[in-house]
């Protein structure tokens, strides 16, 4: 089926108490490894694309890539931009066929943000996609991003009903206690901020900063009002360390696919593994029905 937007995707989500999992691709066979992964256990799922791999791959291959994914599978797949602070990128991937883009304005004024984030909602309306906002930069280390967790603060409830009630938004992303990278400490989640936030605007969250949270911390964040967790460390990692242990074990193995077999089947791994933690098994359907 086509790439499908985020917003009825987290708003089923929201309503039947899961999360839909969203990870960073590395190329073009962690994209596969994601829809397959997805399909096996019937699936939802967000494929996401930092401003880096962009760069790296290009408008063009990127959605190329997914839309021919996408095509040949029966669950709903989301192309979303992770963290775009370049206008013109976000309007380039608009144009190219993602079907969510996230600006991300949090180091900017609140009415700066606001502005923005207005903008993009406006371009994004025009073309039936979906937009994640920011507010409270998320500390940590992720592809291009570099903010030093000790300076951020957490998100001030009232600021969020304000910014969520002012625009159209499907995801929302609050500095709730999580951070970018692996944690240099055990993080210390605002479970009660979680919940106020979501009270206030009933708009979906999305959790930053999921690779190395508990299951419990998973669970209670969505129950809380999570509904879209990224993952995006852990990906990195599994992605490196498949393949070097692949050659550690098979020493004289110069056959590039069997290396690439290896890393395809320990990131699916993952990617099911996740899906099936944060509740998403088998919600094609009321996704799907939700679309219409």
């Amino acid at each position: 089926m086509p790439l499908v937007s985020l917003e009825p995707v987290l708003k089923t989500a929201l309503r039947d108490k899961f999360a839909v999992a969203a990870f960073n691709p590395v190329d073009y066979a962690s994209m596969k490894a994601m829809v397959r992964a997805a399909e096996e256990i019937d699936s939802p799922v967000i494929i996401q694309s930092s401003a880096k791999t962009i760069r790296y791959y290009g408008h063009a291959a990127l959605a190329a890539w997914m839309r021919e994914l996408a095509a040949d599978s029966a669950v709903p797949v989301v192309l979303h931009l992770d963290h775009g602070k370049d206008m013109q990128m976000i309007r380039t991937c608009i144009d190219s066929g993602w079907t969510s883009v996230m600006i991300d304005a949090s180091d900017k004024p609140f009415e700066e943000n606001l502005q923005l984030t207005g903008q993009v909602v406006e371009w994004a309306a025009q073309a039936g996609i979906g937009v994640e906002a920011e507010i409270g930069e998320i500390g940590g280390v992720e592809e291009d991003l570099v903010v030093d967790e000790d300076s951020v603060t957490l998100t001030d409830p009232e600021e969020a009903e304000r910014f969520c009630k002012a625009l159209d938004l499907s995801a929302f992303a609050a500095q709730i206690g999580t951070a970018h990278g692996n944690y240099r400490r055990e993080p210390s989640v605002a479970f009660d901020l979680i919940a106020d936030i979501n009270r206030r605007t009933g708009t979906p969250m999305a959790l930053h900063g999921g690779t190395g949270l508990s299951e419990d911390t998973f669970r209670r964040c969505i129950e809380l009002g999570c509904a879209k967790i990224n993952i995006s460390t852990n990906l990195k990692h599994v992605f490196i360390d498949s393949f070097t242990q692949f050659k550690a074990d098979n020493p004289n193995n110069y056959e590039p696919l069997n290396y690439l077999s290896a890393q395809f089947d320990a990131l699916k791994a993952l990617f099911k593994a996740k899906m099936t933690l944060f509740g998403s098994a088998g919600k094609s359907a009321a996704v799907l029905a939700s679309i219409g």
